[in-house]
């Protein structure tokens, strides 16, 4: 009698810890900025290739000298594609500024083409499947899922990756972070470490 008294007591508080644990995480807030999981703690030189919407192999060094928001996506992801006139608006208003975005498109080149042809890109888009994955890889970024954002100093090192649909406040983050780098009131790991941070 004893232990089923104490198998059923067992059982009540098992399900109402269960029961409270699910409760506070449904309260909780999402983070404004889920950081993606960056397999390396020292920094890395982001430096892979991939072709353009024109076949021609591009090296993402090519844009060496301008801070990069290198963004991972694919024509079939909604918040992928949510974001690109976010993207395109950044472009315009910091491009002149040294900072580039550049589009990596996570799929086969035809329908990238295609959509390419309607979304009207200011910036360039490198297309790839496992290439691509791949390359967020050898940058040490765990590949989870799309859309997903690199940030990428002017001489190609990476300072943080943002997981999930980016929004304007992220983008004016990465902003600051780098300007203050550039002015020298932060160094390179605390760049990277404010980046962690937003």
């Amino acid at each position: 009698m004893k232990k089923i008294a104490l198998v059923i007591s067992v059982a009540i508080l098992a399900t109402a810890l269960g029961f409270s644990l699910y409760l506070n995480r449904a309260q909780m807030p999402e983070p404004v900025m889920p950081v993606a999981p960056i397999s390396r703690s020292e920094p890395v030189a982001v430096n892979f290739e991939l072709a353009d919407l024109d076949g021609k192999v591009r090296n993402i060094s090519e844009w060496h000298g301008k801070h990069r928001i290198i963004n991972f996506w694919a024509t079939w992801c909604a918040p992928c594609r949510r974001e690109i006139p976010l993207l395109k608006a950044f472009q315009d208003q910091h491009g002149a500024e040294n900072f580039q975005v550049i589009g990596i498109a996570v799929e086969f080149p035809g329908p990238v083409v295609a959509y390419a042809e309607q979304a009207q890109f200011n910036y360039p888009i490198l297309v790839g499947e496992q290439d691509a994955m791949a390359a967020a890889e050898s940058s040490g970024v765990s590949f989870i899922g799309l859309p997903f954002t690199m940030v990428v100093t002017r001489d190609g090192i990476l300072v943080g990756a943002h997981m999930g649909e980016i929004h304007q406040q992220q983008l004016d983050s990465f902003v600051e972070v780098l300007d203050r780098l550039d002015r020298g009131e932060i160094d390179l790991e605390g760049a990277r470490t404010a980046a962690r941070l937003l």
